[in-house]
């Protein structure tokens, strides 16, 4: 059996936020990150976003690059009250690639019908468990995950230990405390229960810095 690969990538001001108080968020980064984070998702079976992110940003989550000719990531959204527009990018596009929908309601039906992939999973409960939406994804064929956010999702992931490698772009600029932090809640009260990363490599991207990490 063959163990799934999960990058989280953060895309932040220096004060790790991702969108100022009204949600204002392109771009943070400039084009150079840009255009990495598509190589990138290149590299990847899955593109994984929150349904805020998919509110707010009405994504695409495809490979743009000049001379890109394999195949499309596929799209995946947790998305616990099936909240996603029949009218966006991500279901219009269903049908030409692969789009699942992770939630623990019933699938809907106008979704459905526009071709998205529903992943029940923890029926009844407030929200997807990450760890089972990697293990249904792998069973898709979906082992290689990059997940591009938003906070909660990026919290949850960091939470169960499922993240495998960090990838954090940096912009020079700074948002304040009223901005959207790129983590949501974590469950530690001390510094030991948080864990510790080992940092492999910084780059530059334009005026972005580039810094991953992987676990210890």
């Amino acid at each position: 059996m063959t163990a799934s690969w999960v990058t989280l990538k953060l895309a932040t001001s220096l004060d790790g936020r991702i969108a100022t108080a009204t949600g204002e968020s392109r771009w943070i980064t400039g084009e150079a990150s840009r255009l990495e984070v598509h190589r990138l998702r290149a590299g990847h079976d899955a593109v994984v976003v929150g349904i805020e992110t998919a509110l707010a940003d009405d994504p695409e989550l495809t490979v743009r690059l000049e001379g890109h000719s394999g195949p499309q990531p596929a799209r995946v959204v947790m998305d616990t009250r099936q909240r996603l527009p029949v009218s966006s990018r991500l279901a219009r596009t269903a049908r030409e690639i692969p789009t699942f929908l992770i939630s623990p309601a019933p699938p809907r039906p106008d979704l459905a019908a526009l071709g998205l992939r529903f992943v029940t999973l923890g029926t009844g409960a407030l929200r997807p468990d990450p760890r089972e939406a990697v293990e249904a994804l792998r069973v898709a064929g979906l082992r290689r995950l990059f997940i591009e956010g938003g906070g909660q999702v990026a919290a949850s992931f960091l939470a169960s230990g499922l993240v495998d490698q960090l990838i954090w772009f940096r912009a020079p600029l700074v948002l304040g405390a009223r901005g959207r932090p790129a983590v949501g809640d974590l469950p530690w009260d001390r510094l030991a229960e948080a864990p510790r990363l080992r940092r492999v490599s910084i780059a530059e991207f334009g005026p972005d810095l580039c810094e991953t990490y992987g676990r210890i």
